[in-house]
């Protein structure tokens, strides 16, 4: 199993309602390729070791454990939500559509190297709200979904942890959500690093917003 590094911010909390998002395991077909709404299927022992990983740390915030997992309706989080659900029998397990990746349309499966700067000047141009290829969301879109998501939630918590089984895309427009930031200006706005896969990151205790602590495998 690989090495976990584990950083918390702040105490630990038992009882307050929490929101984590947990990002899929490796996905080896989709190495150098843009994937986004592309169904395909992550690294089945990669899937199992950060579901262990992930199952711990959350033990270790919250005793006993009350569970409820929302996964993104793509295969690769699917899978993590099934380990997790088998690890701990006793978690909740459902879909939501809001926490799918970004659709990239026509560049879906695409070599990255094999997109030139002019294919990207006219997203580059209107980066929240120009889609980057035909048949593309919006990262406007994506972070409207998410943003929804994320009120739903804080409307109303359940009691223990929520953890959404998502994708590095669903993550970056947490995070800028998190900081209060609706839309970003520009592609610069966007978060550069992408939670490692099978990375934990909190995202809110008891509706205070804030990154808190995360687990990178």
């Amino acid at each position: 199993m690989a090495a976990i590094n584990i950083h918390i911010n702040g105490d630990i909390n038992s009882n307050a309602p929490s929101l984590w998002l947990l990002r899929h395991a490796i996905v080896p077909q989709a190495q150098g390729r843009c994937y986004g709404a592309s169904d395909w299927p992550a690294c089945p022992t990669a899937t199992a070791q950060a579901a262990q990983a992930a199952l711990a740390q959350l033990q270790q915030w919250q005793q006993p454990l009350a569970l409820h997992l929302y996964a993104s309706p793509l295969g690769r989080c699917q899978q993590l939500a099934q380990a997790l659900q088998a690890l701990h029998p006793s978690a909740t397990l459902h879909t939501d559509p809001r926490l799918r990746e970004m659709d990239f349309g026509t560049w879906e499966g695409r070599l990255w190297s094999s997109l030139s700067a002019a294919d990207f000047a006219p997203w580059m141009a209107d980066f929240a709200h120009q889609p980057p290829a035909p048949g593309a969301e919006s990262v406007a879109t994506v972070m409207q979904r998410v943003r929804q998501a994320w009120q739903d939630w804080a409307a109303q918590p359940p009691p223990g942890i929520t953890l959404w089984m998502t994708h590095a895309g669903v993550i970056r427009a947490a995070q800028l959500l998190a900081q209060g930031v609706a839309y970003p200006a520009n592609a610069e706005q966007w978060p550069a690093t992408a939670v490692a896969y099978g990375g934990l990151w909190r995202w809110a205790t008891l509706g205070g917003v804030g990154e808190e602590g995360r687990l990178s495998a």
